[in-house]
Parts: structure tokens; sequence; C-alpha cells
């Protein structure tokens, strides 16, 4: 009997390690809209950067957004959307930690001041991450699209939804920081803490001054009226992404975890079209992603979920077409 159980124990044993060498790491993203998921995607072009990052890995990784709109480091946590990550998090997963953009804001239930509150907000989510096996990664928070010298720091982005189509103040040709002293927390905990850290602010600052002055606005949900039958008014948004910039965002702060987690690098791949019925990717439909080509080259094509048929591709289009293993193309 006794070396039945013992049998018994050590095969427990073997199926544990088993399945911990069989789990896919996860990586989880706590932040704010600048990264959330966003709802009506079918109609509303909106995306946050870590909803379309899951386009820039294999299927070997998994991204899991938690980010939500309008929270900062202390909402998140009061709202217990924190423990509930932790509640998920097993050994060797990760976690990208970016807050700030609402952290400024002056309501008292988001409000974190640099240097104390704020960082210990990020102390913590570090803490806790390792705690559970976790390797955290620290991001400075993404740079708002402003060539204005004269600025509201705590503007409320969530309200620059409702801002109509129009001129825009500019008196400045390079980008203006609007973060201050919240775009050094998470890069100052990270050495006092020894944890990777990505300087998302640094990566798109230089992304905005690349595109330039009016180049940078087709990141960004600037649309005119009329332009979006769900958005019929238009918008001039600064801080929130559209499909695109989504896209170009999250493909330089993949590029940039798999510098500082240098395991994830092997993971990171970049396609011309991704395809999501969930909208992680820039078309809806395989077929749709099929019509964008033109000929003249070859496209990288990544189709991410769904079940479709045999898509119709035009003469002279040339498309490679990977897939995850749950999709299945008739």
């Amino acid at each position: 009997m006794k070396r039945i159980i013992r049998l018994l124990f050590l095969f427990a044993i073997l199926m544990v390690m088993i399945s911990a060498d069989n789990h896919h790491p996860v990586i989880f993203i706590i932040g704010d809209s600048t990264a959330a998921e966003k709802r009506d995607f079918q109609n509303n072009p909106e995306r946050g950067w870590g909803m379309v990052l899951q386009g820039f890995f294999t299927e070997d990784v998994t991204v899991s957004n938690h980010a939500v709109n309008g929270r900062s480091s202390k909402s998140f946590i009061d709202e217990g959307r924190w423990q509930k990550v932790l509640d998920e998090i097993k050994p060797g997963d990760y976690v990208v930690i970016q807050f700030g953009h609402n952290d400024s804001k002056p309501s008292p239930d988001r409000h974190t001041d640099p240097g104390t509150t704020f960082d210990a907000n990020l102390e913590r989510f570090v803490t806790e991450a390792r705690a559970k096996g976790a390797t955290p990664i620290l991001m400075s928070p993404v740079a708002r699209r402003c060539f204005y010298n004269v600025v509201d720091t705590v503007t409320e982005d969530e309200a620059l939804r409702n801002v109509a189509y129009g001129d825009e103040k500019i008196n400045s040709d390079t980008l203006v920081d609007t973060h201050g002293k919240y775009r050094l927390s998470a890069a100052n905990v990270a050495r006092k803490l020894n944890v990777a850290y990505v300087d998302a602010n640094a990566i798109t600052t230089k992304i905005e001054q690349q595109y330039g002055i009016q180049g940078s606005r087709y990141l960004h949900m600037w649309l005119k009226p009329g332009e979006c039958a769900a958005i019929p008014d238009g918008r001039k948004d600064n801080t929130h992404y559209n499909i695109y910039g989504a896209r170009v965002v999250a493909g330089a702060l993949a590029d940039a975890i798999g510098e500082v987690i240098p395991e994830l690098k092997p993971y990171i791949r970049h396609y011309d079209s991704v395809v999501s019925t969930q909208g992680r990717g820039n078309h809806l439909t395989l077929q749709e992603a099929i019509n964008a080509l033109h000929p003249g080259r070859t496209y990288k094509m990544l189709v991410i979920d769904g079940k479709w048929p045999t898509p119709k591709i035009p003469k002279g289009v040339k498309v490679e077409i990977d897939k995850y293993s749950s999709v299945e193309i008739q």
C-alpha cells in the first residue's frame, strides 16, 4: 500500500512538472486607455496598443490585456482589477505595467504623486507580480501628440473623445511633453528594484516626431465629419490611437520588450496584415485583408482567429499567409 501511495505521489509530481513545462507564457498588460481593449470595434476604429499586441507574437505567447479606459495606478488597485490579474498569473508569465496618463488627474479616486504614491503603486505591482513567479516589465506612459508649448497637463483624456474635428493650436516644431515627472517614475522604480524597463514615452515621442505635425494625426483618432458613421461629427483626439497608430506603437513596443526580455524575442513577428474577428489586427475578415493588397510586392499576413472560406486573391497579388493553429481556412 505504501508503495502504491509513493508511486501516486511521484506521478502527481511528474504531472505538475509536465504541466509547468507545457505552460505557454502569458503577457499580462495593466494600464489605461492608451493600451486598453475597445468596445464596438466593428464600427469604431479606436484601438489600444495592448489590444493589437497579440498580432506581433506567435501563438506560443498569449497576450492578456487588462488595461482599462480612465484608470490610474490607484483606481486600478482600488477597483480590485489588480487582484484579478494576480489571481491569473502563473510562474513564467510576464506583466507589463504602464500608467501615468490618469495619475495626474485631480480627482481623489485617481490622483497619485510622482516620487511618492505613484512610485509606491508601481513598486507594489512589481513586488506582487514577482511573488507569483512572474517577470514585471515597467513602461513609461506613451506620449500625447502635442505641438503646443502651453499645455494643460491634467486634460481629461476620456473627454477628448467628444472634441469635434477642427483646427488645432501649434507653436512648436517638436513634440511637447505633457507628463512631467510622471514620465520618470517607471524608470526610477525600475532602477531601484532592478526591473526590466521600456521607455515607451521616448519610443512614441520619436514616432510622433518622425510622422511630423500633420502626419502624426494619422496615428490618432482624428476623423473628419462623415468619415466614420459611428462618429458622425468627427473627432480631434491626440491621446488615443486608431487602428493604424495602435499597430505602429504595438510593433515598436513589442521590439522593445524583446530587447529587455531576450527569451521573448524569438516569438516576435511583424506582418503587413493581421486578421482578427476580435479587432486585434488591422482587418476583421480574411477577404477584406486580401482586397486591401496591391500587385508589385509579396505581403506577409497573419490570421489569428476565425473560420474562413478560401479567399479570392486578385491577379498579380502575392501573399504569404500564416495562421494560428485554431484557424480554419477551407
